[in-house]
């Protein structure tokens, strides 16, 4: 089987990340929180033996040094979440991969554990969601692309992971629920989570 992790980050840029936890405390304590989770991320996901590919937002960065020798580096490429996602599932099973997740740099309680059960999970079932507190996923997996999960959902709502598992139920795809979890978005999540970090 060839497995993959793909991570959707933001380029570190003041003032451009977790700005609606910038807007109470700050840009430059948004940009430090916004560092440490996605040191925390690489952390978890490079304990998976899967290849791993990161797909900045806007720029390939030139210091790549601080992540492991087996990451693949790439651009996300459309417009908006959905697309970009879609784009990017569809180019990694055009590379013959039979299982591949995403995950965003925003769960301070995503673990290594929860990333290898999503990948059993996809030993028999064709996607795999992890659901977030906020009503978005943390994390999205499939063995086969499937592009509707990615048309007519509305992003960044607490609707996206309801709407997600309506598609698999209405079109009977074979799915798996993995625990919900809290994505860092506001002051209150930030400060239940920083001092794990």
């Amino acid at each position: 089987m060839k497995s993959g992790i793909l991570i959707f980050q933001k380029n570190a840029e003041l003032g451009k990340v977790k700005t609606r936890l910038a807007s109470t405390i700050g840009d430059q304590a948004a940009f430090e929180a916004y560092q440490l989770l996605v040191k925390y991320t690489h952390k978890v996901a490079s304990q998976s033996p899967v290849q791993k590919i990161l797909f900045y937002s806007n720029y390939l960065e030139q210091d790549r040094s601080k992540y492991p020798a087996n990451y693949k580096f790439e651009l996300q490429s459309g417009f908006g979440l959905g697309e970009k996602m879609s784009n990017a599932f569809k180019r990694l099973f055009e590379e013959k991969f039979d299982r591949l997740i995403i995950i965003g740099t925003d769960c301070a309680e995503i673990t290594a554990e929860l990333i290898s059960e999503a990948f059993e999970s996809l030993k028999d079932k064709d996607v795999v969601i992890g659901p977030a507190h906020d009503g978005g996923y943390y994390l999205l997996g499939m063995r086969k692309f499937i592009p509707g999960l990615f048309e007519g959902i509305p992003w960044s709502t607490d609707q996206v992971a309801s709407l997600t598992r309506n598609y698999l139920e209405k079109y009977k795809i074979s799915y798996d629920v993995l625990p919900t979890l809290s994505d860092v978005d506001f002051e209150e999540d930030w400060n239940k989570f920083k001092y794990k970090l």
